[in-house]
């Protein structure tokens, strides 16, 4: 069965993206920061939470293709939905790290030459001058376009793959499907690098003085139960909507268990890396959750125990992975409370003392990108049948029971 995307869903999607840019842009003029920082900072961190639902979606259908699950075949178009948003959100980043190559902002402070200048005394800093090798502009500029052509490309071949087997039958199709577990498994070793890197250089690097070597994994496990999160709604939503009929409950329940899972391994990263550091309490490594605990306790604590506390107490039981309606609520308090978490990654070290919590230009330009993740993705699902037409393990899913 095609999906159709209706007048109403259409609406919706853009009455959220027109009632977010007017938000936005009431923001962006209320924005007194120099070189509008707090603008390009709110652009930045909205720009990367959907970036990493996009490709916290990749990974996970990379995943499933390298271990042939069969369970996940009903729903794998909704992944290549979502997915199909990677490209959008990657521009956005180019354009904000443009912006800052160019002195545009300074979210990163790094980027400016004068902090690598000995001869340059009011500006100079010898820590950032000490990370200089890795922390320049060229070779981060080599790193992100390696991370950007590397997911883009394999969110534009995996989809590709997908839309091809419905055409194949017998042999041909085993081999294509041998093909895309091949190619997912590699994925896989690029995405375990690029993942983590990626995270160093884009989010830890905008407070160039503190390290962690527990938070690529930390970043990384918030992408993917943020894309848990939205696959799963967009799939509650297309059941409620009469699409996927032979969708049971076993595959809603599957990935609920997801949901509550990847939330357990974002709870102790949080908690491990917190922890340690606090135990520890050596001055260079406290000053990024200081600054945090600090300035912005009730955003700290608040998304920590919403994102934290909510799944472990509301997901646990067996009948609340199966409750439609309460998982939908479930996940929408979770997705929100992931937002949360890239705020308060982004906006102290990027916008510092005029960061005071979230406000409208931040909650305009997430309505603004929800409303068109929701269009992108529901007219994704419009050029395919919702349910792939062929596929070696079709029937195994169709029948998945547990």
């Amino acid at each position: 069965m095609n999906f159709t995307f209706s007048k109403r869903a259409r609406g919706l999607s853009m009455a959220l993206m027109l009632v977010g840019a007017v938000a936005a842009v009431i923001g962006i003029l209320g924005d007194h920061s120099e070189h509008h920082q707090h603008s390009w900072a709110s652009l930045f961190v909205n720009g990367f939470f959907f970036f990493g639902i996009a490709t916290g979606t990749l990974f996970f259908y990379a995943l499933q293709n390298a271990t042939e699950t069969a369970w996940s075949v009903m729903v794998k178009r909704i992944y290549e939905g979502l997915m199909s948003f990677l490209p959008i959100t990657a521009v956005v980043l180019v354009v904000c790290f443009l912006a800052g190559s160019f002195g545009l902002h300074h979210i990163w402070h790094w980027m400016d030459p004068r902090v690598t200048d000995p001869n340059d005394l009011e500006h100079f800093d010898a820590l950032i001058a000490g990370k200089s090798a890795f922390l320049n502009l060229p070779f981060f500029w080599v790193r992100t376009l390696a991370y950007l052509g590397c997911f883009v490309f394999g969110a534009w071949w995996f989809r590709k793959q997908s839309l091809e087997m419905d055409q194949l039958t017998g042999d041909t199709l085993v081999k294509r499907h041998l093909l895309t577990y091949r190619r997912g498994a590699l994925f896989l070793v690029f995405f375990a690098v690029f993942s983590s890197i990626l995270s160093w250089d884009w989010l830890m690097s905008i407070d160039a003085h503190w390290f962690s070597t527990l938070f690529g994994w930390y970043v990384f496990a918030g992408m993917w139960v943020s894309a848990m999160v939205c696959a799963v709604v967009l799939v509650l939503y297309l059941r409620r909507k009469g699409y996927m009929p032979q969708l049971s409950n076993s595959h809603v329940h599957d990935m609920g268990k997801w949901v509550f899972a990847i939330s357990f391994l974002w709870s102790y990263l949080w908690f491990s890396q917190f922890m340690l550091i606090w135990y520890a309490n050596i001055p260079e490594e406290v000053t990024w959750h200081q600054t945090r605990i600090n300035e912005h306790p009730w955003l700290l604590w608040g998304m920590f125990f919403t994102n934290f506390a909510v799944p472990m107490v509301l997901l646990m039981s067996r009948d609340a992975k199966r409750n439609p309606r309460f998982l939908m609520f479930v996940g929408t308090v979770i997705f929100i409370g992931h937002w949360l978490d890239a705020i308060q990654i982004v906006m102290p070290g990027a916008v510092g003392h005029n960061f005071h919590g979230v406000g409208l230009l931040e909650v305009g330009m997430f309505l603004a990108f929800l409303g068109l993740l929701i269009h992108r993705t529901l007219t994704t699902l419009t050029k395919a049948p919702l349910t792939p037409v062929h596929h070696p393990f079709l029937e195994e899913s169709i029948h998945h029971q547990i």
